[in-house]
């Protein structure tokens, strides 16, 4: 009979085997030692612990489901380490190879390119343009009547916020690693 312990990962409460726990704690322990950012790890490591959360939901069907080492191994190649290499234990890599994870891209306002709320800024990322180019057409279509203004006042309040380093990820359609969790992060 194997022990189970409840933990507290990114906010949501999960069971998870002994065995399986001591290789995520290992694999946190590691991730912080090569983030290297100072003051921001703290920031990155939360980021880190609530995008493992997530993967930890979408691959159990019910909150008494219990996480295992497969598992765990799993969401650990998926992520990696900050500086862009494999995770590593003792004994080699942390389970199978890095599975391409599927890509998602949401539209959300860009806080850091931003000249009034971010708009221009998160449509282009979220469609592939130039984001002069964006603001240009609104500029234009702003001048030609007020749909353009109205078009804005409308996304700017519907539209959230990319605010922590795995949304700005999701923003520019960029995988959710530990090396872009690092990129990302606010560090600035």
């Amino acid at each position: 009979m194997k022990k189970v312990v409840n933990v507290g990962i990114g906010g949501t409460s999960f069971v998870i085997d002994e065995d399986a726990y001591q290789r995520l704690d290992k694999y946190l322990e590691r991730f912080r030692e090569k983030t290297r950012m100072g003051v921001q790890t703290k920031d990155v490591m939360e980021d880190l612990e609530q995008r493992i959360a997530e993967l930890f939901s979408e691959s159990l069907r019910s909150e008494q489901e219990v996480v295992n080492l497969a598992l765990v191994n799993k969401v650990i190649s998926q992520l990696g380490m900050p500086d862009g290499g494999p995770a590593e234990d003792d004994f080699g890599t942390f389970g199978p190879e890095p599975v391409n994870p599927v890509v998602t891209k949401r539209l959300y306002r860009d806080p850091d390119s931003k000249v009034f709320g971010g708009v221009c800024g998160g449509l282009a990322y979220y469609l592939n343009v130039d984001i002069v180019l964006m603001r240009v057409l609104f500029f234009i279509t702003i001048m030609m009547g007020g749909v353009g203004f109205w078009g804005y006042i409308i996304f700017w309040i519907v539209t959230p916020v990319a605010n922590t380093a795995s949304q700005k990820c999701e923003m520019r359609g960029l995988p959710v690693t530990a090396e872009n969790l690092r990129k990302y992060s606010s560090y600035k």
